[in-house]
């Protein structure tokens, strides 16, 4: 089953309110909480892609994404 878009719009409206409530303690915290979560499922995207890499490559790999991606966010 799909969401609707109402769904949707009521959960990201939520998210906001939420947001907005936040200190700015807590929005730093939340900010790096995100960001290790990415690292953790960008480091297991790598693992499924690249079943035989040891943890050594693994990291490169990730560090090379990791590069291609601030390469594109300072590029826009």
């Amino acid at each position: 089953m799909q969401p609707t878009r109402e769904l949707i719009d009521d959960i990201y409206r939520d998210k906001v309110i939420q947001a907005r409530r936040m200190s700015v303690e807590q929005k730093i915290l939340a900010g790096s909480q995100l960001f290790e979560m990415s690292c953790r499922i960008m480091t297991e995207g790598i693992r499924n892609d690249f079943p035989d890499a040891d943890e050594a490559r693994v990291r490169e790999i990730f560090e090379e994404r990791l590069a291609l991606l601030r390469r594109l966010r300072d590029d826009s």
